[in-house]
């Protein structure tokens, strides 16, 4: 078994790399396949990255979340886009990561700088069944999505996104 570390170079390079990418985000994958039992990665967010609500649609699809650098919301949803929790993850706050089971809707918004967290889940990775994306959300690249991510960085448990 070869060491693998994860030194401020690989950090500064997802930083490029976000900074220079049309979403806005990179990812670094620890494991080696798609088909890997455990999904291990780095992902660096830009403020003005947007992941679109959704859900893993498996029962067994639970997803750890651990900051590196930075801040995000992170945003849970009822099924008609009403914001039932907000948690403040911060590298250096005191709520650096959470764990959130399947079958919940959610969203991460990263805030005031580009935001590096660690992500697991359980695999496969199966882009056609990996998660539900919600309807009340805008796809992304669409004209509507600076307006909703502004609205998705100021909402508080109980509004309603729409």
């Amino acid at each position: 078994m070869t060491i693998k570390l994860f030194d401020n170079q690989l950090f500064a390079e997802l930083d490029e790399k976000a900074a220079s990418s049309p979403r806005r985000r990179s990812n670094y994958n620890i494991h080696q396949e798609p088909d890997a039992a455990v999904q291990r990665l780095f992902i660096t967010l830009y403020p003005d990255s947007y992941v679109r609500p959704h859900k893993h649609l498996q029962s067994d699809k639970w997803e750890f979340f651990l900051m590196i650098t930075g801040e995000v919301a992170f945003l849970l949803f009822d099924e008609q886009g009403v914001c039932k929790e907000r948690y403040h993850l911060s590298a250096n706050g005191d709520v650096k990561g959470l764990e959130i089971p399947p079958g919940v809707w959610h969203t991460v918004v990263p805030l005031q700088q580009p935001a590096t967290f660690f992500e697991v889940k359980q695999g496969p990775y199966i882009p056609l069944d990996d998660k539900g994306f919600a309807s009340w959300a805008p796809e992304e690249g669409v004209n509507e999505v600076p307006a909703f991510l502004a609205r998705l960085k100021n909402i508080e448990p109980g509004q309603a996104i729409n």
